[in-house]
């Protein structure tokens, strides 16, 4: 039976948009019983798993095409196609052109750092998803010492205002009412653009033109480059959401120096300082790497200190990636790092929990994600999970007023405010 194409992704919100990208490029070309992986290179796991996926696609789908693109596959093509289940490999800038897709060429990789501007692409919805992601930026110009992510992306380059505000006015007219403002260093956005304009200028200018978005999300911040417009939002801006997830990886000043990050301790302990004073309610969320070469027991402490601040936490065991210049430090034992994840993990447990407790018997917003079994499913405003018993009339996509009952198995409970009965939809 003859199939459409299946995008199987793998990653970062600048992933989830491009595979919808990708899936209308397919659609309209007439792509049939294919697969295409859009792979992720931030960890070594990641690029495990888009591995086993493959293969385990291919068993079973025997005759399928495998098409396998994104930053691992860009970074080296030749070890996808050289797996006995690849077809073909396309680099991050190919996997946009229509006519790879039938070239009949293995591989069509171009060297991303050639590439100096960054095509728009309209996408026209997100399936299966009630949040819209809108690429405002990719690519970076900093050169971590663990990330591969530059090799995959290219310098960073950025999308002008005027196609930022078109992609989302047809987004809001399809109904999304949540916006997501995503791309590889979001806040070295404008740099290549004439006039340079900051995040925060950009965002303000969005907000005017557009007044009937709803609600608006920040991917990742880096703690030391928040522009004084962006501080103003935060501080005033309610359509911008209060959760802001930092770039954040250690909380030691040596590791972060080895690392060549840009921010120091200080500027994380400044930035939770501006912001909870300017939004008591805020979540803040990072993510971290443990076990970094040469990482003391000190040091690791250090980082421990800055995570019971923070409130959500992803948490990642370092591994090395070939050829960068932290894959030549003196490394941590694997046992030492498997055991400094799982502390840190515990931590992140705790915080959670805490965030949530804090919002019991408030009254907030949420999205609802899907209905299942008599129970809606969503995130709040802050982008905590929550669930409520469904009524009628609630659908997917709304947005509601819910008041916070208790919480459990690391979500908000919540009810209707007001009337029983009333679905409250704002």
């Amino acid at each position: 039976m003859i199939k459409k194409a299946e995008i199987i992704t793998f990653g970062c919100r600048l992933n989830i948009f491009e595979s919808q990208v990708i899936k209308e490029i397919v659609e309209k070309e007439n792509i049939e019983n294919a697969a295409i992986f859009n792979t992720c290179a931030v960890t070594k796991e990641a690029e495990r798993q888009a591995r086993q996926a493959i293969r385990k696609y291919k068993r079973q789908h025997p005759d399928a095409k495998i098409i396998v693109t994104g930053c691992s596959a860009q970074i080296n093509p030749a070890k996808y196609l050289a797996l006995p289940e690849v077809d073909q490999v396309l680099g991050n800038v190919e996997k946009f052109d229509p006519a790879s897709y039938n070239s009949g060429e293995s591989i069509l990789v171009q060297d991303i750092m050639e590439v100096k501007e960054l095509a728009s692409h309209m996408v026209s919805n997100f399936e299966g998803k009630v949040r819209a992601f809108i690429q405002i930026q990719n690519g970076c110009n900093h050169r971590c010492t663990f990330c591969t992510i530059p090799y995959g992306r290219g310098n960073s380059r950025s999308v002008s205002l005027g196609q930022i505000k078109e992609q989302i006015k047809q987004l809001m007219q399809d109904g999304y009412k949540e916006f997501v403002l995503t791309g590889v260093d979001i806040t070295d956005y404008g740099l290549d653009l004439p006039g340079m304009p900051t995040l925060g200028q950009t965002i303000k200018r969005l907000l005017d033109m557009l007044p009937d978005m709803k609600r608006l999300r920040l991917s990742s911040l880096d703690p030391s480059e928040i522009d004084t417009d962006l501080w103003e939002l935060i501080a005033s801006e309610p359509r911008l959401l209060s959760h802001f997830h930092l770039s954040l990886q250690a909380g030691d000043d040596m590791i972060l120096k080895r690392m060549k990050r840009r921010h120091l301790r200080q500027h994380v302990f400044d930035f939770l300082t501006c912001v909870r004073t300017a939004r008591p309610d805020a979540v803040i969320g990072a993510d971290i790497i443990a076990g970094f070469p040469t990482e003391t027991d000190q040091m690791f402490e250090n980082t421990r200190e800055v995570v019971r601040q923070l409130d959500l936490l992803h948490i990642f065991p370092f591994s090395p990636h070939d050829n960068t210049p932290a894959s030549k430090m003196p490394q941590v034992p694997k046992a030492i790092i498997k055991q400094r994840a799982s502390f840190l993990r515990q931590e992140a447990e705790v915080c959670l929990q805490r965030v949530l407790n804090r919002f019991v018997g408030k009254e907030v917003t949420m999205l609802i994600e899907r209905i299942e079994n008599g129970t809606v499913y969503g995130k709040t405003d802050h982008y905590l999970p929550c669930r409520l018993p469904t009524f009628e009339g609630c659908l997917v996509g709304d947005i509601l007023r819910v008041k916070i009952v208790g919480t459990e198995i690391s979500t908000l409970r919540a009810c209707l405010p007001g009337i029983p009965g009333k679905t409250d939809k704002s």
